[in-house]
């Protein structure tokens, strides 16, 4: 927990220094000044800050909740985003300010001596609603990310009374300390943190719809990493890095962290490092004594402070009023086997949402459904122990109830509730894994008749290499490898063969010329760089070994049918990644070549799964098709008499009307998966 704390512990620490060492000198001016009957003025301020900032987080906490799924993720990315200028600004003024910042609040007070009670009033509200307010949208980023865990919120409160602690001993002098170097150091590991809350801010945006590019990652090590470890959890929790990002969130975190960290040590070095002792402490001239204003008859004391505290709160309340903000718009709902469904009852027609609680011992998985079709409404996957997740599902005329399915564990439905006078809402039906058997056989069926073409082609290849005659060679390479291209559904069962067979030299140590690089692109490599036969009929006879060996496995491996629906999405998606960005490449500049056999190979996957999606979402293909299409055809305006023109060669906006395209096909593509994902029966 603590690592999720840390961010918040930061910025409490820093906030509430920053708010305490400006009330502190305001006290101490005013001490000075002989002036002790005008505190409460200066705490009148104090509490309306407080309590401004406390009504900003409920909310920001109560209208979000009340949102639908996309407008939640949209919400909390633009908010994300705001919380980033406002902490940068801040790390930016603290440091150019903290040498002057005593100075300057005396000034203040001073001026605000002679004007009289609201001027006091409104300059200590001023100094510390501007901090309090930062604090409550970054700390509310930062509870937002972590989603159920305390722990932002226990980093921030030791933040706090840490910070208030070392502001009482400064204005007692008990403590001195370097408030600049204080300021730079902590300023540096908020840019840090501010780069994280930026991606995560950036990935919600693109979960809303309002911003593209969800399916483009530049990473995705979840097949390497357990997201679930100490460590991916501690670099998640700090520094809101997570196992798979998209290109949009590391050019986002790269870009703010290099532009606005570069800025900051600039301007500590032209500043130079020396700081000063902490300001409050610090000794000055008393100014005249100001005459106490006089209290109006008739009025009572607490009127003031009351009225600057009660107003933001009347305001909070109003605003969470009209948005109908009840956090989790019904009662929380249990989700275990012996507890599934508990405090379920009748919900209103229209968008709900519920506080699904995982009360058992095991990571669950719950469902809305329809008990009489299993057809689901809404879903929550991993949900873990002791943890509350928001579920948002519009409900309609019809029945309802809860499958809560444990891991390792038996499914168990909860008992229905009926819900009449609305309009039907349309659930997405089950998908059971005998659904995909059919589909499944025939894929099979489909990569074995493939693999025999693969298997005469490779060994034409071998012979044209044996014989010399490499010109007709390089025809053939590209017959055998587009074919194995269109494969591409097939690629998750064929183990290791898969990098025997089309492998990459990336992280090999001799990178092209390691004795680790084999398969078509060592081929490749060879053929397009003017090796002699003699070198490449090793590896051309290596190539037609493992075609042999994989034709001659595949029927015998094991293909799970839920694979089928992810590889509809994956095939394009490798393709963006390796073909269209020309990464490759070994030579002979047909990465559009390949990219089209891609696409044949998602077509021919994507008619078998038809009758499948039609059922349940029948507008997914017309889309997808549509976009199949537009790539195909800019795909295709790049093979000319004389061959395939090569990805780097292509004019700029050729290149960026493809990657826009196969980026919106990927897009259309990525509901397919949950569309067709297998669900355990209760």
């Amino acid at each position: 927990m603590w690592d999720e704390a840390f961010p918040s512990f930061l910025i409490g620490l820093r906030e509430g220094l920053e708010a305490g060492l400006i009330v502190s000198i305001l006290i101490a001016t005013l001490v000075r000044a002989d002036q002790k009957t005008r505190l409460p003025q200066v705490w009148t301020g104090v509490a309306a800050a407080l309590a401004l900032s406390l009504s900003f987080g409920a909310v920001l906490t109560f209208t979000a909740a009340n949102l639908s799924g996309h407008a939640q993720e949209a919400f909390g990315g633009v908010l994300s985003l705001i919380a980033v200028v406002f902490v940068t600004a801040m790390v930016f003024w603290m440091r150019r300010s903290a040498r002057t910042l005593s100075a300057e609040i005396k000034e203040k007070v001073q001026a605000s001596l002679a004007m009289g009670a609201g001027a006091l009033v409104l300059t200590s509200f001023l100094a510390v609603a501007r901090e309090g307010l930062e604090t409550s949208l970054f700390l509310w980023t930062n509870v937002r990310t972590a989603g159920e865990s305390t722990g932002p919120l226990i980093g921030a409160a030791v933040g706090l009374v840490l910070s208030a602690g070392l502001c009482w001993g400064l204005y007692r002098r008990a403590l001195r300390m370097n408030l600049t170097r204080f300021f730079t150091i902590t300023g540096a590991g908020l840019i840090v943190v501010a780069a994280g809350v930026l991606g995560y801010g950036l990935r919600d945006l693109q979960e809303s719809g309002l911003v593209g590019g969800g399916s483009s990652y530049a990473f995705d090590l979840s097949g390497h990493l357990d997201a679930s470890s100490w460590y991916a959890t501690l670099v998640q929790g700090t520094l809101n890095l997570t196992v798979t990002m998209t290109v949009l969130q590391v050019v986002g975190y790269v870009a703010y962290l290099g532009i606005v960290m570069t800025l900051f040590v600039e301007g500590v070095r032209g500043g130079g490092s020396k700081g000063s002792p902490a300001p409050a402490p610090a000794p000055a001239p008393a100014p005249a004594p100001a005459p106490a204003p006089a209290v109006r008859a008739g009025r009572p004391r607490w009127v003031l402070p009351a009225a600057a505290v009660a107003v933001p709160v009347v305001l909070a309340g109003a605003v969470i009023a009209v948005s109908d903000g009840k956090q989790g718009g019904s009662a929380t709902v249990a989700v275990s086997e012996r507890e599934c469904g508990k405090g379920f009852a009748a919900p209103k027609p229209g968008q709900q949402v519920f506080q699904m609680r995982n009360t058992g011992d095991r990571v669950s998985e719950v469902y809305l459904v329809d008990p009489g079709t299993g057809a689901v409404y809404g879903e929550i996957e991993g949900l873990a122990p002791g943890t509350t997740r928001a579920l948002t599902a519009t409900i309609g005329s019809g029945d309802y109830a809860w499958r809560c399915v444990p891991t390792g564990g038996k499914p168990v439905t909860s008992a229905a509730v009926h819900i009449s006078g609305a309009a039907a809402v349309k659930a997405v039906k089950p998908v059971a894994e005998e659904d995909l058997k059919a589909p499944l056989d025939s894929y099979r069926q489909y990569v074995d008749q493939g693999l025999a073409t693969l298997v005469t082609e490779s060994h034409k290849l071998r012979a044209d290499v044996r014989s010399g005659d490499l010109a007709t060679a390089k025809a053939d390479w590209l017959t055998a490898h587009l074919q194995y291209a269109s494969l591409g559904a097939a690629y998750g069962t064929f183990a290791d063969l898969d990098g025997k067979i089309d492998g990459r030299p990336d992280g090999l140590p001799g990178k092209e010329q390691d004795p680790g690089f084999t398969g078509f692109l060592r081929l490749e490599y060879g053929l397009w760089h003017d090796r002699s036969a003699a070198e490449l009929a090793p590896v051309a006879d290596d190539l037609a070994e493992n075609v042999d060996r994989l034709a001659h496995d595949f029927p015998g491996q094991d293909f799970a049918p839920g694979d089928l629906p992810l590889r509809a999405h994956e095939i394009l998606e490798n393709t963006l990644q390796f073909e269209l960005t020309g990464d490759t490449d070994m030579g002979s500049g047909t990465n559009l070549a390949t990219a089209q056999a891609n696409l044949a190979g998602t077509r021919e996957l994507l008619t078998l799964l038809q009758p499948l999606l039609d059922e349940r979402d029948p507008q997914v293909l017309v889309r997808v098709n549509a976009g199949m299409k537009r790539v195909g055809d800019l795909v295709a305006a790049a093979h000319r008499p004389e061959g395939w023109t090569p990805v780097d060669r292509l004019s700029a906006d050729a290149r960026g009307q493809l990657d826009g395209a196969t980026g919106e096909l990927l897009e259309d593509l990525a509901p397919i998966p949950a569309l067709l994902e297998i669900r355990k029966a209760a």
